[in-house]
């Protein structure tokens, strides 16, 4: 029994160094790097030979990674293949009462990934980009109308009036933008005021990161003055304390440019102390940055009752929860010079700013997940020493009863270090996330003179030239640039 303890202790003193560096992000970080150097071709290869996004659990960053890669490449028709797949996958795919029993007995990095909030919305962004690219309007529009499902299924997770990310002023933009792409200027006017109302009810002057855009001013006066809505105009006038000036469109029409920058925040583990507040009561005190509040045990996830008497005995528990660490970019001015004229693009998506503010917003669900989990393990390995100590008893044949007790205990202590080894071992936060989206996506129209148009795009130091052949309508073009 001696060398059996032994043996379990200098198991657990190894934790750290068996365990430290297994998570999702080092797992893929050869893929991100490719990502971020444009070696799209290395980044597919990768991905593809990735053992850990073809676990049906990672299923969906699979997809979502292998239809950015794509898009990244040119190959739209590929792309929209398993962004669709994405897409599918997140409709149909709900948490199973699998994923309820080894989120709480083992971490949460075992249960299916089905996004976070705001990649839902990327997904109809790349997806009507592809089909535009394509010269498919038609489904492009589809997207657009699917935008509006995702908002209403985000709205429906919350209380009305919630304080919370319940729709995205940028994917708002993108709809219009599409409506107005297939002529449907109506609906083109409907999204741009549901952006700028979503802006003008803001607490502050930003929403999630974001300051209205000037563009987006423009585009709402413009379209409600090309539907007669003379009532609509004289408001939003009033509202953005603005005049409307309509402005002459050429015979080439015009493009949007979006510059993508950089990659969305990376998301860590934090780990945090929380302490039991009162006489047993199941309410711990958590404190972070993100504030002091009172969590509460899931007595129904961690299948045990209020007034289970262990709980006394937990007046410290240790958590792991997600944390997303911001990259940081320099300014660098994002513009078109185009027929002589230089348009600056404005900021319309900052996931710098929106990601860790949703997961700040859903943190208490987050620790008290964590809670729940680390209670059931503690209560596992309770279990586990309870079971061990009365094997032992019914199974020695020592007639010394001292000596049958103390070989009772030890096998008690044997088996709750090795039960803590595994806990310890497999307690991690989720880390994971669409890793290529960009930290940022800035926008700007520009309008076309009829036939080939030189355009420089220019984001910082980065330079890229390119002709669009203009036609008198909407088109698109979106640049991704790592720095």
């Amino acid at each position: 029994m001696k060398k059996t303890l032994k043996r379990a202790w200098i198991a657990w003193l190894c934790v750290p160094v068996l365990f430290s560096c297994a998570t999702y992000n080092n797992k893929m970080s050869g893929y991100y790097n490719s990502i971020g150097q444009a070696d799209y071709y290395r980044a597919k290869s990768l991905l593809e030979q990735n053992s850990l996004l073809q676990q049906d659990r990672n299923r969906l960053l699979y997809y979502m990674e292998k239809g950015k890669v794509y898009h990244l490449l040119g190959s739209y028709d590929s792309s929209n293949l398993y962004l669709n797949l994405a897409d599918s996958f997140i409709e149909q795919k709900r948490k199973t009462l699998g994923d309820a029993v080894v989120g709480n007995l083992l971490n949460p990095m075992m249960q299916t990934y089905l996004g976070e909030d705001f990649e839902r919305f990327l997904l109809h962004y790349y997806k009507a980009l592809n089909y535009l690219y394509k010269g498919d309007v038609t489904e492009a529009v589809v997207e657009a109308r699917r935008i509006t499902l995702s908002t209403q299924a985000q709205q429906d997770k919350f209380k009305p009036n919630a304080d919370r990310y319940t729709e995205d002023a940028f994917a708002l933009i993108v709809q219009g933008l599409i409506y107005e792409a297939a002529g449907d200027i109506n609906n083109a006017f409907i999204s741009y005021r549901n952006a700028t109302d979503l802006f003008l009810s803001a607490k502050g002057p930003n929403y999630y990161g974001v300051r209205m855009p000037e563009q987006l001013k423009n585009d709402l006066l413009r379209t409600a003055s090309q539907m007669g809505f003379s009532d609509m105009v004289d408001v939003y006038q009033r509202k953005l304390n603005r005049n409307y000036q309509p402005a002459q469109i050429g015979e080439g029409g015009e493009l949007i440019v979006f510059f993508e920058r950089g990659m969305v925040p990376e998301k860590t583990e934090q780990n945090f102390v929380l302490m039991q507040q009162g006489n047993g009561n199941g309410v711990f005190l958590f404190n972070s940055q993100y504030g002091s509040f009172n969590v509460p045990v899931d007595f129904s996830a961690a299948r045990i009752s209020p007034n289970h008497s262990r709980l006394n005995e937990f007046r410290t528990i240790r958590v792991a929860v997600p944390s997303y660490t911001p990259r940081t970019y320099p300014f660098a001015e994002a513009a078109v010079t185009v027929n002589g004229q230089k348009f600056t693009a404005e900021l319309v998506e900052d996931l710098n700013t929106l990601a860790p503010e949703i997961l700040k917003e859903r943190i208490l669900k987050e620790v008290g997940s964590a809670l729940t989990r680390q209670i059931t393990k503690k209560l596992t390995e309770a279990g586990a020493s309870a079971v061990a100590r009365e094997i032992s008893k019914g199974s020695s044949k020592e007639k010394d009863d001292r000596k049958k007790e103390r070989n009772a205990e030890t096998a008690a202590l044997t088996a709750g270090l090795l039960v803590n080894l595994f806990n310890t071992a497999t307690e991690k936060a989720d880390t994971r996330n669409w890793q290529s989206l960009p930290a940022t996506i800035q926008y700007v129209r520009v309008p076309l003179q009829k036939g080939n148009n030189q355009l420089s795009l220019q984001l910082g130091r980065s330079v890229k030239n390119i002709t669009i052949q203009a036609k008198g309508d909407l088109q698109f073009y979106n640049w991704s640039v790592s720095h």
